[in-house]
């Protein structure tokens, strides 16, 4: 993989720059769309690639294990050539799924035994075969097994699951250094800083994972029902401490407003389930605010959806109409909503890149921020 930092904004923290892994270039600040059986909830491949442009996606490895089963996937080449996505894909480890099995789930040194949500049947996750795992879906860019924490969380739990998330990436590292790629090209591990919200947890961990000199870092166990001040207290602290030449992954967020507040703070890749969740729930985000479509004033706007919207969808629909599909039970409401949603992250990724680009960031970031979170 390689980073190339192109622009660092003079007044906040945020960056422009570009990754190349085999599948691809991909600017940043950049916006992951979740894909997490392999595919995007309620979107077709081709809208991905063509409508929104997305330029990374993510697979998720617990969901993919248990189906289709490495079996299938191995097959067919890796989840590239399974799903028909020919850009880069970035696969999440699975700490997160298992954390919220909670209840069903014991965590131990060696790794994680848990249920299937699909069948009842007992796994084990350790950092050794989730590192096999991940070599057989074929992310270009793969991320160590860790334990994520819920908020609130007690002191010393956070201490002693940062400290184990630890020991597990030293074996992730090993692992990987003892086999070989799937297929014929090379895979990025970055590592995960934890600590929850304690200052002196996350200082530590961001200095460990610092020192192993990874290609690209992520910060984890944020947006997990933390206030957004403290979140952003938290982001800030690690960027300070994390590697300037190396990007770094904020997994997890969030809100249009959250992921401008981030990238102010040095943030380069953020994922998040909420613009296609949102949207089958009938919420959209617009340049003007946010519109509940199913509310009754939109009965007979006619209007596009967007105005000069970020996708062919925007203009393609009126207000009235989608609103009737959402109020019908109808499919087609939920996927039309969801790429609009995600046209918009992109959008919004992409201009605060170009804002970077062109020493106008700040202005802009502080007008959208009051301008994203309006209700229409």
């Amino acid at each position: 993989m390689q980073f190339t930092l192109d622009k660092i904004d003079k007044e906040t923290k945020a960056r422009a720059g570009s990754i190349i892994v085999a599948h691809g270039n991909i600017p940043t600040p950049i916006f992951m769309p979740v894909g997490t059986v392999g595919s995007v909830k309620a979107v077709h491949i081709y809208d991905v690639k063509n409508d929104i442009n997305a330029k990374i996606i993510l697979g998720n490895t617990y969901h993919l294990y248990l189906r289709p089963g490495l079996d299938v996937l191995k097959a067919a080449g890796g989840l590239q050539r399974f799903n028909g996505w020919n850009r880069p894909i970035l696969t999440d480890s699975g700490g997160y799924q298992v954390y919220s099995l909670a209840g069903t789930r014991k965590m131990k040194e060696e790794g994680v035994v848990f249920q299937s949500h699909i069948d009842g049947s007992r796994h084990t996750f350790t950092p050794e075969n989730v590192m096999d795992i991940q070599r057989v879906i074929g992310g270009d860019i793969i991320m160590a097994f860790d334990e994520c924490t819920p908020y609130p969380c007690e002191y010393e739990y956070a201490k002693r699951s940062m400290e184990m998330t630890h020991r597990w990436l030293k074996r992730c590292i090993d692992r990987l250094n003892n086999t070989a790629p799937a297929y014929d090209y090379s895979q990025t591990l970055f590592p995960i800083v934890q600590g929850s919200v304690y200052k002196d947890l996350r200082k530590q961990s961001a200095e460990f994972i610092a020192s192993h000199e990874a290609e690209g870092n992520a910060i984890g166990g944020l947006s997990v029902g933390e206030p957004h001040e403290m979140m952003y207290e938290m982001t800030e602290l690690v960027c300070d401490i994390l590697p300037k030449e190396k990007p770094r992954y904020l997994m997890g967020v969030g809100t249009p407003a959250n992921i401008l507040e981030s990238i102010a703070l040095g943030i380069d890749m953020f994922d998040c389930v909420m613009p296609t969740r949102n949207g089958r729930n009938g919420m959209l985000f617009t340049k003007n605010g946010i519109i509940n479509i199913k509310n009754e004033k939109w009965k007979n706007d006619f209007s596009a959806i967007e105005e000069g919207g970020a996708s062919a969808v925007d203009e393609a629909y009126s207000k009235s109409y989608l609103r009737h599909l959402f109020a019908s039970g109808e499919m087609l409401g939920a996927m039309i909503a969801s790429q609009h949603n995600l046209a918009f992250y992109l959008w919004l990724v992409g201009e605060a890149r170009n804002k970077i680009l062109e020493g106008s960031f700040s202005a802009w970031k502080n007008q959208m921020i009051n301008v994203l979170t309006q209700r229409l």
